[in-house]
């Protein structure tokens, strides 16, 4: 039996991310959501790799099979903590615990790091929408992301989109990315009729509502839902916009008090992930108008709960979408108001795209992304692919 097959390699996994954070912040939306679908397989991990997840003090007992390391409280508390403990302290620990490979979970690795790396990036829009992200975290990304991609053996990019801007914005080679979709937890599916009245009666929701889910921010084009809206004010239909504030959120509130919207968009703010597929389901429609996503997770939850989905053809949301939504070009508002109206007043005829939703967003799975993470932790260490083949798309 040859050495590969008996030794154990030793993964780290910078989970920090993972951390609660305050409530409705990116820690608990897309970046939260990869990390904890992924850990959840590693579980069931290839004989050949010891997991280690560097996480916060309220994950530390949360993943069966997996060995944590609890960071101090200070680093779920502060970015600027969390910034340098993985920075300067990360790295003594990885080697003091003879890693073999460090697996940066959310753009960014150790810069002084001995022991090997891969990296996840989730986009580059730090890069594509410069005036629209907060400037300290803009020139923190651009300058460690690309020094994490230019030191990492391998790339983990969580769409063909987000690829194709690594090789175009930060000249990364394509044979050094690998790409390895989301997948979709398992509570996301049509609730029955008898559990959305029910919700809708606790929540105090309206029969017909047009549903938003997201950070409000520039690049999620809310203020394009707001107008289209305003253009064909549908009768007795109000717009729900859910999440939380992001950064240069105050534009979204300056316009719907303009158009004097007030008693028609409802700000819930950040919604819990048990109560999601109740919102999608209760929906007259999802909208979701963002100019650029690394993947859009929204999207696919809302396929999955059989929801009719208005997205836009931008960045890697047709790949998530598939034929199962309607694509707009973003920032088109009329034409958004358009399949709006339609959808309100004729939805029938897109009805099919009720039972078709389910099935485009049943060919994302968190056990697919494990089983080709492990891949990708072969191919760093340069150990043979024992697994079949997988198909991802």
């Amino acid at each position: 039996m040859s050495a590969y097959q008996t030794r154990t390699h030793n993964i780290g996994l910078n989970a920090l991310l993972l951390g609660s954070g305050s409530k409705g912040t990116y820690r608990q939306a897309g970046i939260h959501s990869y990390i904890d679908g992924l850990l959840s397989q590693l579980k069931d991990k290839d004989q050949r790799f010891s997991y280690k997840a560097f996480v916060c003090l309220d994950n530390e007992n949360k993943y069966d099979g997996l060995a944590a390391y609890q960071a101090p409280n200070a680093v779920n508390i502060s970015p600027v903590a969390r910034i340098l403990w993985e920075q300067f302290v990360l790295p003594k620990i990885a080697r003091r615990k003879r890693l073999d490979l460090l697996h940066g979970m959310a753009f960014v690795t150790p810069i002084l790091s001995v022991v090997p790396t891969i990296v996840t990036v989730y986009d580059l829009s730090f890069l594509r929408f410069p005036r629209r992200i907060n400037r300290t975290n803009r020139l923190y990304l651009s300058l460690f992301t690309r020094i994490s991609c230019i030191k990492a053996r391998r790339i983990i990019a969580i769409s063909e989109h987000t690829k194709q801007d690594l090789v175009s914005l930060l000249g990364v080679k394509k044979n050094k990315v690998d790409v390895i979709y989301p997948g979709l937890g398992r509570n996301f599916k049509r609730a029955s009729e008898e559990s959305v009245n029910k919700f809708r009666e606790r929540k105090g929701l309206p029969e017909r509502f047009i549903f938003y889910l997201g950070t409000i921010e520039p690049r999620k084009n809310l203020s394009v839902l707001i107008h289209a809206y305003n253009k064909i004010k549908p009768k007795n239909v109000k717009l729900i916009c859910a999440g939380d504030k992001g950064w240069l959120y105050k534009e979204v509130f300056r316009i719907v008090e303009e158009l004097h919207l007030g008693r028609d968009i409802m700000f819930p703010g950040f919604v819990p992930k048990d109560e999601l597929s109740l919102w999608y389901s209760a929906c007259s429609v999802f909208v979701y108008p963002s100019a650029y996503e690394g993947f859009g997770l929204p999207v696919l939850e809302a396929l999955a709960c059989g929801a009719i989905t208005i997205t836009t053809d931008a960045a890697s949301l047709p790949e998530v979408a598939g034929k199962a939504a309607l694509l707009v070009p973003p920032g088109e508002v009329d034409i958004l108001a358009e399949y709006i109206d339609d959808v309100l007043n004729t939805k029938g005829k897109y009805i099919e795209l009720c039972n078709v939703g389910p099935e485009q967003a049943a060919r994302f799975s968190w056990e697919t992304a494990g089983r080709l993470t492990e891949r990708t932790y072969a191919r760093a260490l340069g150990l043979p692919d024992i697994r079949q083949t997988i198909d991802t798309k």
